[in-house]
């Protein structure tokens, strides 16, 4: 785990998707200690003639714009893991778009370890098989 969902109202690129993809599993494993085999990045491209900001597309605004969502464990990060994630993060998109709109969200959503898993595994049964 974890799981990223990402929405960019940026012209759509495969080496775009590839630059984000490879930010947003170095910085999970890097600043939130994931394992870097199982981070899942989901990279999806929205127009920005179609993505409003303020009421005005952000077409019209020159900048990018970016909806990130990570889902991890409960309990397997810190607040302040989370805040340099987010941060790191927004640095990065705006590294890799150019110009960014404030308005552009990092959302750490934190899932039960018994409501999600991999590979037909619990997080929660991962935590306590080796107990077993």
């Amino acid at each position: 785990m974890p799981y990223l969902n990402v929405r960019l109202a940026a012209p759509e690129s495969t080496t775009t998707a590839q630059q984000v993809a490879q930010l947003l599993t170095t910085l999970a494993t890097d600043t939130l200690g994931k394992a870097h085999d199982v981070v899942a990045v989901d990279v999806q491209f929205a127009e920005p003639a179609h993505w409003f900001v303020g009421g005005q597309a952000t077409a019209d605004q020159d900048t990018a714009t970016f909806y990130i969502e990570i889902k991890v464990t409960t309990g397997t990060n810190t607040r302040d893991e989370k805040a340099r994630f987010i941060a790191k993060t927004f640095s990065g998109m705006q590294a890799i778009l150019g110009p960014v709109n404030p308005a552009s969200y990092v959302v750490v959503k934190n899932v039960d370890a018994d409501d999600w898993g991999f590979g037909g595994k619990t997080q929660a049964y991962r935590y306590i098989a080796p107990q077993l």
